[in-house]
């Protein structure tokens, strides 16, 4: 799937005020319904890739020691077969309902006229996205994973969008080791014990496999 912020990424094509917001939901719900249906299209053909893999591997090697918090929509994550696992900006592959707050899977297409099969009414359906200027999701638990770790681990991350931009400044602050995993130096690079670059494909599985090796 395409990056977001990455040059020649989804906000460079389209403006993010009009398909990813509340407001450009209430001005325009036909556009932001067929933006995420195109979302949706493409998810369902990719495919987690070597990161995601050295990560479940971590997980299931130190079962109930390891949490995954994703600013991402996918379900990459699952996919590998990761379980502790929190998605902090929702899911692509889920609904929801403005009028009864129901939430559910959803695969196929939305639309304006898309009934709620919680509630039966019509014109509140939504994709399950947190949108810009919206609270994330499971903060509660993100701050007490936050608060516990001895080792915190950003991947692939710009390090420009809060809360999740503070994250490695709370558990630095809670005496976690803070280590950075990017393609290039991130807005926060300089609050990171250590920082390793590269593509996330070559540099997760083999920080992971270093973690292991000294387990």
């Amino acid at each position: 799937m395409a990056t977001f912020r990455d040059k020649g990424g989804i906000w460079a094509k389209y403006d993010y005020r009009e398909v990813a917001t509340p407001e450009g939901f209430a001005k325009n719900p036909d556009l932001v319904h067929e933006f995420y249906n195109m979302r949706r299209r493409a998810h369902a053909e990719v495919k987690p890739n070597a990161a995601h893999f050295a990560l479940a591997r971590l997980e299931a090697l130190h079962a109930g020691r390891v949490t995954i918090v994703t600013q991402n929509v996918d379900t990459l994550h699952e996919a590998a077969g990761a379980r502790n696992l929190i998605h902090m900006h929702g899911e692509i592959v889920k609904a929801f309902c403005q009028h009864c707050k129901a939430r559910r899977v959803w695969l196929s297409e939305l639309a304006r006229t898309t009934a709620c099969p919680q509630c039966g009414r019509s014109g509140g359906m939504r994709p399950d996205i947190v949108w810009f200027g919206e609270m994330p999701y499971h903060m509660e638990r993100i701050t007490q994973a936050l608060a516990t770790a001895d080792l915190f681990m950003s991947i692939g991350t710009s390090g420009n969008v809060y809360p999740a931009a503070g994250f490695v400044r709370e558990a630095k602050s809670r005496g976690a080791r803070t280590v950075e995993l990017n393609l290039e130096p991130s807005a926060g690079a300089s609050l990171f014990d250590e920082t390793v670059h590269g593509r996330a494909t070559e540099i997760v599985p083999a920080y992971v496999a270093e973690l292991l090796g000294h387990a």
